[in-house]
């Protein structure tokens, strides 16, 4: 099979996850609602919360060290108010397809929540504004990593083979049997899904945050945050590499490393805190 036919093959394949079970509908109507105009905050909280087993979810998640609300956010409605749309939707997505996340890989829930608490981090150190922005997307950023191993289980194996055999970084062994790696997937997959455009960037982009169009600093921050939880070795995002740092990241985020260092002993600290965040 030629590379292209392989690549169109393997795309239709993955869009089908808009079919997945895991994916709640209430998504596609908390989706309808943002695109109104008219629509309120008091609305999209209603739909979320008609299902009590994702309202529980969200709450669990909002209320863990990652977003800094411990105990406090009581409601649907106070997170979305506290926290923006954008990261309740991407909260969603990723409690749903915690189980998923479970089965694809050992250690990537851990490796995308410690991310996830690394990218607000490094946010707040670059004074960005909307720090939670920054967290969800790092929640996010190996979403195509599962995506991969539900839907093309062949494929998967044969690129966790390939890790082993060849001393590869997982990023590396997809392209090598795939033609492209989970950064493809993930736009893909955020388009499909209708996820912001920062967020959908950062998903992309992370490997490469200088290739980002409209929001290298949020592709950066990523890129920092998977490179700090590679670091610490929490997790597993499928290979025992250090992820390749890219200075160009540091350089978009206007950071030295030395400004990193509190950053790393904040997150550090923070990682036995939420080893126990399951859904």
């Amino acid at each position: 099979m030629a590379d292209q036919d392989l690549k169109t093959s393997v795309k239709g394949q993955i869009l089908s996850t808009s079919d997945l079970p895991t994916l709640p509908s209430v998504l596609d109507e908390v989706t309808k609602l943002v695109d109104d105009p008219n629509s309120s905050t008091e609305q999209v909280a209603k739909v979320i919360s008609q299902d009590q087993v994702l309202s529980a979810k969200v709450l669990k998640m909002v209320n863990s060290p990652i977003y800094g609300f411990p105990g406090r956010i009581t409601t649907i409605q106070h997170a979305l108010v506290l926290l923006g749309l954008n990261v309740i939707r991407g909260i969603i997505i990723s409690t749903s397809v915690f189980d998923m996340i479970q089965q694809a890989m050992s250690g990537l829930w851990e490796h995308s929540l410690g991310c996830a608490m690394a990218s607000g981090a490094i946010a707040k150190a670059a004074g960005f504004e909307d720090p939670e922005e920054f967290t969800v997307a790092g929640l996010l950023h190996d979403l195509g990593k599962v995506v991969t191993a539900v839907q093309l289980p062949e494929l998967n194996e044969a690129v966790r083979m390939t890790v082993k055999e060849k001393d590869l970084t997982y990023y590396e062994a997809e392209r090598h049997i795939l033609g492209f790696g989970h950064d493809r997937i993930n736009a893909w997959l955020a388009r499909h899904w209708h996820l912001p455009p920062n967020v959908r960037e950062a998903m992309t982009y992370h490997h490469h945050p200088d290739r980002a169009q409209h929001y290298q600093q949020t592709a950066a921050v990523v890129h920092v945050g998977d490179f700090m939880v590679r670091l610490f070795e929490y997790g597993n995002g499928g290979d025992d590499q250090i992820a390749y740092f890219k200075p160009a990241a540091m350089k978009i985020l206007k950071l030295k490393m030395k400004d990193l260092e509190p950053v790393m002993d904040e997150v550090s600290d923070k990682f036995m805190e939420i080893s126990d965040l399951t859904f």
